[in-house]
């Protein structure tokens, strides 16, 4: 049995970067389908970000993935979710899929967690975690986020339906699906009014502050 270990990388893994992206890559190629292309530079700031988990037998590369935010960390997306061919047929993927999950949870328990898939395995991974298909238009609407289409071969799909559907099945993860009990709409809307009008009086509060010491200083 092969001891591979699962963790959240750091910039000491920046080495595994381009064996990484050829991965990915390489596993594209042969399945036909596109993918968004992603940076060096782009990986390896995930992983100094702790938002990259990273799959390794002893110094050998098994596993990867990486997650993002968006919308003003409103959304996250767990994404290139890979394994080398080498360690394929060993639970590897869930165990990876696992952690990322895990850390999104952890670092933004209030966020929608989505992915964009054209994998059936990555499907039946996302459904036993709570996912749910939704259409496109249920994702961010974060432009940063679908800049990141304009490298996949079939980005013609994307733009040719307005960005309504493509190849991949949108999965989503509501957190407040999960909760223990539901908060009625109009408090919800209450709750947010009042949270409005506390970051409304904080901003007078701290403008009348800068003022009063402004007129104190001018005073002396």
């Amino acid at each position: 049995m092969k001891n591979i270990e699962v963790m959240v990388a750091d910039e000491t893994h920046e080495k595994y970067v381009d064996t990484i992206l050829k991965t990915i890559a390489d596993a594209a190629k042969v399945r036909g389908t596109g993918i968004a292309k992603r940076t060096h530079e782009y990986l390896a700031t995930k992983m100094k970000e702790a938002k990259a988990v990273i799959a390794l037998e002893g110094d050998n590369f098994a596993g990867f993935s990486y997650i993002e935010t968006w919308g003003n960390k409103q959304y996250v997306t767990t994404s290139g979710l890979i394994v080398h061919p080498n360690y394929r047929g060993l639970g590897i993927a869930k165990r990876i899929k696992d952690m990322t999950f895990t850390l999104a949870r952890t670092r933004w328990p209030h966020a929608k967690i989505f992915s964009l898939t054209s994998g059936a395995a990555v499907m039946t991974m996302n459904t036993q975690l709570g996912y749910k298909p939704v259409t496109f238009a249920d994702l961010t609407d974060d432009e940063a986020f679908w800049k990141g289409c304009e490298g996949c071969i079939n980005v013609d799909v994307l733009h040719r339906t307005g960005r309504k559907y493509c190849i991949c099945t949108a999965m989503l993860y509501d957190p407040e699906l999960y909760l223990p009990a539901k908060i009625p709409d109009d408090v919800l809307l209450r709750i947010r009014r009042l949270d409005r009008q506390e970051r409304i009086n904080e901003a007078r509060r701290e403008h009348e502050k800068e003022m009063k010491e402004k007129q104190e200083a001018e005073a002396n």
